[in-house]
C-alpha cells in the first residue's frame, strides 16, 4: 500500500489494538493524496463490431488471453470457449491501466490492448487502440462530442 506495509502505519487515537474491520477513515491522509496524483484509463471491452455501427457480435470465443503487468488490470468473466449469447450485456470485461502520467497510462493502455486477444467474435479492442493513437485524445482535447467526431474522421476498416 503506497510503498509502506500496513503494520507500520500509525494507528489513530482511540483505535482498538486488534481491529475487527477496516474503513477508509483509518488510512493516513497522505494515502489519498498519492492516489489522486496518478492517471488511469478504462476501456470497456464489448462483444460488438464498431465497423458495423456497434452491431452485437454473439458467438463462441475461440481464444481468450488477457494482458497483465505493472499498472494493468482486467476485470472479466470471459474465457476460451465461453459463448456470448445473442441476448446479453455486451461487456466482456474492463481493461484498466494506470501510470504516473497521462502519457504513461496511454502507452500502457495501447500495449495492453495490443496484447489482449479475443478470437472468434468481433470486439471493441481495435476501436480502443485507434482512440489511444488519436492525436486529439492523446493531447487531452476530447469533449462530449469526441466519439461522434472521431468516428466521422476514421474509416471503419480501421476497426477490423
Amino acid at each position: 500500500a503506497m510503498g509502506q506495509p500496513l503494520y507500520q502505519w500509525p494507528m489513530p487515537d482511540g483505535f482498538p489494538e486488534k481491529p475487527t474491520a477496516w474503513s477508509s477513515s483509518m488510512l493516513p491522509r497522505w494515502n489519498f493524496a498519492l492516489a489522486l496524483a496518478s492517471n488511469a484509463i478504462e476501456c470497456r471491452i464489448n462483444a460488438e463490431d464498431p465497423a458495423r455501427n456497434f452491431a452485437p457480435s454473439p458467438g463462441t470465443i475461440g481464444l481468450y488471453y488477457a494482458p497483465g503487468g505493472l499498472g494493468v488490470r482486467v476485470d472479466s468473466h470471459a474465457y476460451s470457449g465461453y459463448t456470448i449469447p445473442p441476448h446479453y450485456d455486451s461487456m466482456i470485461g474492463k481493461l484498466i491501466c494506470s501510470g504516473k502520467t497521462r502519457k504513461e497510462a496511454l502507452e500502457r493502455t495501447y500495449r495492453a490492448l495490443s496484447e489482449y486477444l479475443v478470437r472468434g467474435i468481433k470486439t471493441t479492442i481495435p476501436l480502443h487502440k485507434a482512440i489511444m493513437a488519436d492525436p486529439v485524445f492523446i493531447e487531452g482535447k476530447a469533449t462530449t462530442a469526441y466519439m461522434e467526431d472521431f468516428l466521422s474522421r476514421t474509416t471503419p476498416d480501421l476497426f477490423s
